[in-house]
């Protein structure tokens, strides 16, 4: 085994390389259900299901599938919160060789459609509020059914109030009909013994949608390989944690590779309690913390600083966590130092990507914290620093360039994209178009994206997607959006839009149209005027002027 220059950071206890358990997440859920059938896997609301009801329910939705027509292969679209359907969905579906397609609840018709198209999907598994959505894009898509879930068929009593960001209509029942099924209907019709399980370790298990490198909406084909490894990666990274014992808060959405990871099948795998958060905000989780003492709290930058920002948490009794992980966006060093001086507890970043399944690199657990990097790749993760001009050329520690990593989490390519997949990877290297530079202790630290991306609040937006539709505006003549530094969100969408000659347009016209045309996170916040665009010799809009722009505005 080549010496890595990073090995010097490991803590003494955690292996360099590791044997893999050839266990799909599918088969570990059994395997969890025989070694702790009473322990709690999911915590919604107070509403406690254990391993054993939870391998029944899978088992139950499973056969619930097959009699619909899904077959290994097919692709099975999930869009829900992380609610219990989500993670009964994603088993079932790993369970009969399907692949699960996660979609994101707050997509419009628009983001729908060509992520249902793209994936091919038969079948969507939703929330009833979210059927007439599905019935409108339906007839342009390959889907034959819809299952509609109510969001409270889990909960232990009736609460109306639970969510008052949801209209109460999400409540409403569901009239079955010949395209639209009732998840818990399908539930109650077939048996929860055991059955066969159908996934395969080298086969596909699960789409999820990234940008990849460039702008449209690809699907990273992850296999039960991928996603088994990188959860035993995880796990070696944190040898004293306690199988069957510890509880996470689920802040991470199922649908975003971090909680598909992370709050799904981490825990599944561990025998862990899943304390399920349908919408992450501060005072749920002082609320949890208080209620059910988690020993872990994972969630985005947003989070984090929204509770150091909240004089209850402040005056909590934290000493049931044993730690924090981030994830999904950069993290101030200021919020790593508050949080230990307030707990005593590490937080530990976490640095990856959708096609990294998603975990690369993470702060050592017990061992040196430097602020400001992603801590040092995990088990037979291989990372080097690629010239940004010359991507042959691999560059000295400290050098700056482009990000490429090599190990078994690594995506099966990005689906019916051949040329875009050739493009980022090569040679079993992942080239991930984010640049950064290694220290003297193999510390990673991210200097800028190469890639156009945005990160919001933890959630990928992409640019040109925008763009789009502003340029569809009949005002508009020419518009770019760019991601500039915001203190709650890490970073919020600019829009700089030149109007038609003879034309006039507000800000509050621009946020409003993209309201209707975008998911509410993707809508530009902030908006600015110009008479031109700066633009290359070939007209094409400079969007790195724009941020270069901005940013000396903010020195």
């Amino acid at each position: 085994m080549e010496e890595k220059f990073w090995y010097k950071s490991y803590v003494s206890n955690v292996k360099k390389t590791l044997d893999y358990e050839k266990v799909t997440i599918s088969q570990a859920l059994t395997r969890t259900a025989h070694r702790f059938p009473e322990n709690v896997a999911l915590n919604y609301m107070g509403k406690k299901i254990s391993y054993r009801e939870l391998e029944g329910l899978v088992n139950r939705f499973a056969r619930a599938l097959l009699d619909l027509g899904i077959h290994p292969g097919d692709k099975v679209a999930v869009c829900l919160p992380n609610i219990p359907q989500v993670i009964i969905s994603n088993l079932a579906i790993f369970r009969i060789g399907a692949v699960t397609v996660q979609v994101n609840p707050l997509y419009t018709e628009r983001e729908l459609a060509y992520q249902l198209n793209d994936s091919e999907a038969k079948l969507v598994i939703t929330l009833t509020l979210l059927i007439p959505r599905m019935q409108k894009v339906k007839p342009n898509t390959q889907l034959e059914k819809i299952i509609g879930c109510h969001i409270n068929t889990y909960l232990p009593f009736p609460k109306k109030q639970l969510f008052p960001f949801i209209k109460k209509d999400m409540y409403r029942k569901v009239e079955p009909s010949e395209d639209i099924l009732v998840f818990n209907d399908l539930i109650d019709i077939f048996a929860s013994e055991p059955i066969d399980d159908m996934s395969r370790w080298d086969e596909l298990a699960a789409l999820l949608y990234t940008g990849g490198t460039t702008g449209i909406s690809k699907g990273v084909m992850l296999s039960h390989a991928n996603l088994s490894c990188n959860v035993q990666q995880f796990i070696a990274w944190f040898p004293d944690l306690k199988l069957g014992e510890e509880k996470l808060v689920g802040n991470f959405p199922v649908f975003h590779i971090a909680g598909f990871t992370a709050i799904q099948n981490l825990i599944i795998w561990q025998g862990w309690e899943n304390i399920m958060v349908p919408r992450p905000e501060p005072e749920i989780n002082i609320e949890i913390i208080k209620k059910y003492k988690p020993t872990f709290l994972p969630s985005v930058p947003t989070i984090f600083v929204g509770l150091l920002a909240h004089p209850e948490f402040r005056k909590l009794d934290l000493s049931c966590l044993k730690g924090f992980f981030s994830g999904a966006a950069p993290l101030a060093s200021e919020t790593i130092r508050d949080l230990k001086e307030l707990s005593g507890r590490t937080l530990c970043e976490v640095y990856g990507l959708t096609e990294s399944a998603p975990i690369a690199t993470v702060t050592p657990w017990g061992g040196t914290i430097k602020p400001g990097t992603v801590g040092i790749p995990v088990p037979d993760t291989d990372i080097k620093i690629m010239d940004v001009e010359n991507p042959d050329k691999e560059l000295e520690i400290g050098e700056i360039g482009e990000i490429a990593i090599k190990g078994p989490q690594i995506m099966m390519g990005y689906y019916k994209k051949p040329e875009e997949t050739a493009e980022v990877l090569i040679d079993g290297w992942l080239y991930t178009g984010d640049i950064g530079k290694f220290d003297l202790d193999g510390y990673l630290t991210i200097v800028d994206r190469k890639k156009d991306m945005i990160i919001a609040s933890g959630y990928n937006i992409y640019p040109v997607e925008i763009d789009d539709v502003l340029f569809d505006h009949p005002k508009i003549l020419e518009a770019c959006a760019i991601g500039v530094p915001d203190e709650y969100r890490g970073e919020t969408v600019k829009a700089f839009i030149v109007v038609k000659e003879g034309e006039t347009l507000t800000e509050e016209e621009v946020i409003g149209y993209c309201r209707q045309k975008l998911a509410a996170y993707k809508v530009p916040k902030i908006v600015e005027f110009m008479d031109e665009l700066p633009k290359s010799a070939v007209g094409k809009i400079l969007r790195r002027e724009l941020r270069e722009m901005e940013l000396k505005r903010n020195i």
